[in-house]
Order: C-alpha cells, then sequence, then structure tokens
C-alpha cells in the first residue's frame, strides 16, 4: 500500500525497532514495576530523546537502573497554522547512564503542498549527580546528527547543508515536595547548534552564519504522582537572511497512568517559520516505556 503514495509515513527499519520494543514490554511487564520513580524517564521530544516535547532533558529514556536496560517508543503529532509535523522515535537506555536514540521527522509544509523528512540519531551519557538525591542535580551531554531527506526548500531559502549536528548539555532535578509539598521538575540546556527550524530547513547558512549557542529550559509540577503540568521554552538561531527564525514556547500537560503508558499534550508557539508568522497549535504524544 505504501507504494502508491509518494512516501510512507513510518520507514520500515522503524516500524520493524517499533514492534520489537512493544513485544519486548508486552513479555517483560515485571520488568517495569522495578527501577526509578514513576515519569523520571520523560517524555520523548520531537527529536526523539527523553525529555519535554521540545527540550531534551538530562535524564535517560526508560526505567532501567544500573545493570538495567529501559527505553520508549513514540508518536508525535504537531499541528500548528501552515505545517503538521509527524514523529515516529524510538529510544533505549543502558545502565540509566547512556541512552541512543532515531526519530523520523515528517513536515508537510501545507502552502506549497509538500513534503520535508528528516532523520535524527541521538546519543547521551549521563556524567555526575541525579535527578533526585544528592547535591548535585543529573548532569548530561548529548548530541543529535541530523540529516534532512528533502534539501530544495532549505537551500532555496539559503541553508549551506542538509546535514549538521547539535551539541548540549543539560541539567535536570526532581524536588519531592518541592512547591506546596507538590513534586517539582526543572531542567536547563545549552545547545551548540547550527539546525535551520531543528534542521527541517537545514543547517548554516551560504552567507557565512554559522553555529550559535542557544538555551532552552523546561519546569512541571505534579498535581500528583500521575499528572504533571508545566511549560517549556526554546531560544532558537537565527542564521538564515531570507527568513526570520524566533523562539520556541509551550505549555504541556502530561498523563503516566503507570510506567507502561504516557501521554502528553501541549499548546505550542513556534514563532514565525519559514516568512509565516504566528505558528501556533498543538501536539499530542503517545509513547510506550520499559
Amino acid at each position: 500500500m505504501c507504494g502508491a503514495f509518494r512516501r510512507c509515513w513510518m520507514p520500515e527499519g522503524l516500524r520493524s525497532a517499533i514492534v520489537a520494543l512493544l513485544v519486548s514490554c508486552l513479555w517483560t511487564l515485571d520488568a517495569s514495576a522495578a527501577g526509578r520513580i514513576l515519569a523520571t524517564g520523560g517524555g520523548v521530544q520531537v527529536e526523539g530523546q527523553a525529555g519535554g516535547g521540545i527540550v531534551p532533558w538530562a535524564v535517560i529514556s526508560g526505567y532501567g537502573e544500573a545493570a538495567e536496560w529501559g527505553g520508549a517508543v513514540a508518536l508525535t503529532r504537531l499541528e500548528v497554522d501552515d505545517f503538521e509535523l509527524d514523529v515516529a522515535a524510538v529510544a533505549v537506555g543502558l545502565n540509566n547512564r547512556f541512552e541512543v536514540s532515531y526519530a523520523r521527522q515528517t513536515l508537510d509544509v501545507q502552502p506549497l503542498g509538500l513534503t520535508i523528512e528528516q532523520d535524527v540519531f541521538g546519543g547521551k551519557v549521563r556524567l555526575a549527580g541525579d535527578l533526585i538525591y544528592g547535591d548535585l542535580p543529573q548532569l548530561s551531554a548529548g548530541l543529535q546528527y541530523k540529516n534532512n531527506r528533502d534539501f530544495a526548500v532549505p537551500s532555496s531559502l539559503g541553508a549551506d547543508s542538509r546535514d549538521g549536528v547539535d551539541y548540549y548539555l543539560a541539567a535536570s532535578r526532581l524536588w519531592l515536595g518541592g512547591l506546596w509539598g507538590r513534586n517539582v521538575v526543572g531542567s536547563l540546556t545549552l545547545r551548540s547548534t547550527e539546525a535551520n527550524q531543528g534542521g527541517l530547513l537545514g543547517f548554516g547558512a551560504a552567507s557565512g552564519n554559522d553555529r550559535e549557542w542557544v538555551a532552552e529550559g523546561s519546569v512541571g509540577v505534579f498535581l500528583n504522582r500521575h499528572w504533571v503540568v508545566g511549560v517549556e521554552y526554546r531560544q532558537k538561531p537565527d542564521l538564515l537572511d531570507a527568513v526570520q527564525e524566533e523562539d520556541w514556547a509551550d505549555a504541556f500537560i502530561g498523563w503516566f497512568p503507570n510506567k507502561r503508558v504516557a501521554l502528553l499534550a501541549a499548546w505550542v508557539d513556534l514563532g514565525q517559520i519559514a516568512g509565516l508568522p504566528s505558528q501556533r497549535g498543538w501536539y499530542v504524544s503517545v509513547q510506550l516505556n520499559r
């Protein structure tokens, strides 16, 4: 059936990886009962790594502790005024120390009637600290290698390359009983990037504009152990001369009924994209965890 269309929504290799992890989840139900506290694996953000919706956190995907593995698979849909973004992602955490991830992003540009696809390969390592205990927050370093599969539009806007790498440092902390007796989670990320609109409009600029450091942050308050509400903010570089790029923000709600399933939803403001102003809308992400 997929061959009858211009593209398949999800590549065969990713479908196979997702099916394999889902089968593992279903046949190892007891494994999710151990390990870390509920929701401490975060969500799966739009680039496939553990975090909020638009910001990677220092946490490692899944609920595995030392000598264990965990992970998550997620399907995400984001819609704003003139764009639709679908993301299929899988992330695996090892020993609560290392994380590897892959995401396929598919952006529908409605005014032009075209599609831009991007692959994002991620890696993360916990350097020090702990999300809950000790004096230091959890500190992690990560990278995201991105390859834009449809370079015609980014090239026409002045992008210099179809691929690039983001590097970041993240610090995350969960304060138990931190606000009126409720748990509070916060994360700060510093990212070095040359990606235009996260790479969906290519990397760098032919005019010579290059890599920038940007800041990203998230804060959430747990209403109880299953529900969390919060906000995120992500600075963006503004490298292209032809179009302006603005910062991203969202207000989110997350539901963690158990360690197996999570549902995230948000109102998002992505600012101006490719000359089209005020791109606001929503996203929803469904994920299964181990």
